[in-house]
């Protein structure tokens, strides 16, 4: 698979990500400490693309990267957040098989952000 491609087709899977996570979170019951929760995981969650989305425009290599940064970030804030509901109780038991899927795909989303940056930090030098 050619490097356009596999751009292509990651930008797609963080697009449909974003997607799943805002299907999700309208599910979710509607007490205050999810609606805190709620909040917090849309920025964190949606935030995840837009970086990837703006680091595509970046005017250099260093803001590419710090975008790319960025987005680790996020993911690395859904993740807790989504933990934090799954180990809550509070949330219905029929969505904790999709809780689990946006987590793991949170972890592997992370990964691939923090492979990258290595990989861009180490052809820096």
């Amino acid at each position: 698979m050619e490097l356009n491609e596999k751009k292509e087709k990651f930008k797609l899977r963080i697009y449909h990500y974003i997607l799943r996570m805002i299907r999700f979170l309208t599910k979710l019951p509607n007490n205050p400490v999810i609606r805190e929760i709620k909040s917090q995981l849309t920025r964190s969650g949606t935030s995840i693309g837009a970086n990837y989305f703006e680091a595509s425009a970046a005017s250099s290599k260093k803001d590419f990267q710090n975008f790319f940064s960025y987005a680790l970030k996020s993911a690395n804030e859904s993740k807790f957040w989504l933990a934090i509901l799954l180990d809550s109780d509070l949330i219905p038991k029929n969505l904790i098989p999709e809780i689990k899927y946006l987590l793991q795909e949170t972890k592997e989303l992370a990964d691939i952000f923090a492979s990258s940056i290595i990989t861009m930090k180490g052809k820096r030098k």
